[in-house]
């Protein structure tokens, strides 16, 4: 009797640790969607510009920070984007606002409209593609020429 009683109370723990276990991996596997999905999310917010990378190479061979009377911001939603350049010395208005989109290496804007100068260069061109490095609180866009191969970027961190 007493060896029933141990075996059925063996079968039952581990009958309970294995339902344990799969509630563990279900968690498991709920919260990393979450963080992929928030992953995604993460370009959400308002940035500003702190300096530039030029390359040579795909190398790093010059670097300028922003000069700190002029500023330029990015906000992005979850799917519009806006930029804006505070330069005082210049009366034009520096803008542009529009979609965008990216999968974790390539971020594109589509820019709807802007200042009269923006406008200008939207006539011309209206999608600008990136290379993008997104880190928690900076990122890089990185031009790339028709070869694929880096030419500048601008690096940005979170203001919020």
């Amino acid at each position: 009797m007493k060896t029933k009683i141990l075996f059925l109370s063996m079968l039952l723990l581990l009958v309970f640790s294995c339902k344990n276990e799969t509630k563990s991996t279900e968690e498991t596997n709920t919260s990393s969607n979450s963080n992929q999905t928030n992953k995604l999310n993460d370009l959400k917010g308002t940035w500003e510009l702190t300096g530039f990378y030029n390359y040579k190479d795909n190398v790093v061979v010059d670097s300028f920070k922003m000069n700190p009377d002029f500023r330029q911001l990015k906000m992005y939603t979850d799917t519009k984007v806006m930029w804006c350049k505070h330069r005082p010395a210049d009366s034009s208005e520096w803008f542009g606002y529009g979609t965008y989109k990216y999968d974790g290496n390539q971020l594109t804007e589509v820019l709807d409209f802007g200042s009269a100068v923006m406008d200008e260069v939207i006539a011309e061109k209206k999608q600008f593609i990136f290379e993008l490095d997104l880190y928690p609180n900076k990122f890089q866009q990185i031009e790339l020429d028709e070869e694929g191969n880096r030419i500048y970027s601008e690096n940005y961190v979170r203001v919020e």
